[in-house]
């Protein structure tokens, strides 16, 4: 076999040969790109701290990631289809290596800012791309298996990243958390030109322009709308934001409806394995990210933790992964999909329930069991329902249906860290109030308010001031401690209560598993072609 693949997947008589070594560096992509987000939130106090942000300038820091990530996937997988999926992945390595250089040198928000954005905009091209490798390279009997390990690398890089930014944290400045990115993204683009084989839809139609943009306009109001309004409230900008989101869906389902070739079949959504599995990836990782996003918090703020310790605390979520997929690997053939994606579903919406308990005398012993239960659900039942998305879509549009599986994961991880973000603050904020009442000047008492990290900062203070001191600090820090644990609890009340109602969504559309087989490749787009109307 040649050392460079050049023969196209297409083309070939039998499976890849060296398809797992390719599977490793599909793994490794999608590693660094899941990673970019999590390894921050452990790095944002020391961004916040030398860059001098404002609440407002970390959330654009951590989104502005968020935004062309989402926004992009569904149209860049197409094009990833249309010319060649290899390239794809490729070329995006090298401009999320790019982003990671510009934001490891610069020392101004702004800057920080369009860096991250430069990544998201790799990320969207990498992401699709990784998935619809997959689905080319690997026949329909391993492909199970294939993803499987997709999602467990997902898992793995929820809890990898903060471990892997606390390291770095402990010897060096926030920077080196975005370059080391870049000799992981050149690795994994040489190892792809090396070992995954060229491949690209065979007589795909021209690229429907006009829906991809309409798709981009939509998902990325939504994603700006989500991000701004439940933090910094619903003012002229997020409202419009929402208006324009719901114009733009629905503009993009006529256009879709009326384009011989459409950016994606919107009649897709119709089929109850797919729209299913679609709302059980968003519902998983609503939850997942909002739990990571206030628990890191709470172990560092409240607990005390470093950025390493903080990490290495949430590698049991990791483990609850590897074990899940473990048990889908044996189960889901036997079983079918809905049976495992919503009990895991139930599970994960226990893991938040949990978090309930939460209190001014809690430890990390409290947390475990949470991470425990949301990994073990996130193995058990994504890699199922990814699959039954890809499984949705003919071998002309996967790079589109591995857009669509991963618009729905950022969605729900954005809504998560959002909605939940924003109940977690108004609930410490109003606690806190409680408990201090006005014993702090009007100026530290925004300040305090405004987030932990800014309520102990000013009990810092008293505890330096002529007209404080210890005692009083103390005082304040407990008040701060006990209301941002009742946040938690509160908060994955809501959590929970929203994650049980997914669950429930679910059980609803995910049909029964005669009626939930996926069509992979030709024989999918020969039964859309057939049955148009086909609901499963």
């Amino acid at each position: 076999m040649p050392l460079v693949p050049n023969t196209p997947v297409e083309k070939m008589t039998g499976p890849y040969p060296r398809r797992w070594w390719a599977l490793i560096v599909l793994c490794l992509s999608l590693l660094i790109v899941v990673m970019a987000n999590t390894s921050l939130i452990v790095a944002a106090p020391d961004m916040t701290t030398d860059l001098h942000l404002s609440s407002s300038d970390l959330q654009w820091v951590v989104d502005g990631y968020t935004v062309p990530y989402a926004a992009l996937m569904l149209v860049l997988g197409a094009i990833g289809d249309k010319y060649s999926r290899r390239g794809a992945l490729i070329t995006g390595l090298l401009i999320f290596a790019g982003g990671s250089v510009m934001g490891s040198q610069v020392d101004e928000t702004n800057l920080v800012i369009t860096a991250r954005a430069i990544m998201g905009v790799g990320a969207a091209v990498v992401m699709p791309a990784t998935l619809s490798l997959l689905v080319a390279i690997f026949p329909k009997g391993e492909r199970a298996r294939a993803i499987t390990a997709w999602t467990a690398t997902s898992g793995l890089a929820i809890a990898v990243g903060p471990v892997v930014a606390g390291w770095l944290l402990r010897d060096h400045a926030w920077g080196s958390t975005f370059l080391i990115n870049v000799p992981i993204a050149v690795v994994g683009a040489i190892a792809a030109f090396l070992l995954v084989p060229p491949s690209k839809a065979k007589g795909m139609s021209r690229i429907d322009y006009i829906g991809g943009l309409l798709s981009i306009v939509s998902v990325g109001s939504l994603v700006y709308a989500i991000i701004e309004g439940p933090h910094f409230g619903w003012g002229t900008g997020p409202v419009t934001a929402a208006v324009v989101a719901g114009v733009g869906f629905l503009a993009f389902a006529l256009w879709e409806l009326r384009h011989p070739h459409p950016m994606l079949d919107v009649r897709r959504f119709a089929l109850r394995a797919f729209s299913g599995s679609m709302l059980a990836v968003l519902f998983f990782f609503f939850g997942t990210f909002g739990c990571i996003y206030y628990a890191t918090q709470f172990l560092q703020f409240v607990l005390g933790y470093d950025a390493l310790e903080t990490g290495v605390r949430l590698l049991p979520l990791a483990g609850g992964v590897f074990v899940g997929a473990a048990v889908t690997g044996k189960l889901a053939p036997k079983l079918g999909v809905k049976a495992m994606v919503v009990p895991g579903m139930v599970i994960g919406a226990v893991g938040v329930f949990l978090l309930t308990r939460i209190d001014n005398g809690s430890d990390y012993t409290d947390f475990l069991p949470s991470l425990l239960l949301l990994g073990f659900a996130i193995g058990l039942s994504v890699s199922p329902a990814t699959d039954t998305i890809m499984g949705s879509f003919p071998e002309a549009e996967l790079g589109v249906g591995g857009g669509a599986n991963d618009t729905s994961l950022e969605l729900g991880g954005s809504l998560g860290i959002a909605l939940l973000g924003s109940l977690l603050s108004t609930s410490y904020q109003d606690k806190l109030g409680d408990l201090v009442g006005n014993q702090l000047p009007h100026n530290a008492m925004d300040t305090a308010k405004e987030s932990v990290g800014g309520g102990l900062a000013v009990a810092e203070q008293i505890a330096k001031s002529p007209s404080g001191g210890p005692q009083k600090a103390q005082a304040l820090v407990d008040a701060v401690h006990e209301s941002f644990a009742h946040g938690v609890a509160h908060t994955s009340l809501i959590g929970g209560i929203i994650m049980a109602a997914g669950a429930l969504i679910v059980l609803a559309v995910l049909p029964g598993r005669k009626a939930a087989a996926p069509q992979h490749g030709q024989e999918r787009a020969e039964e859309d072609a057939k049955e148009p109307a086909e609901v499963g």
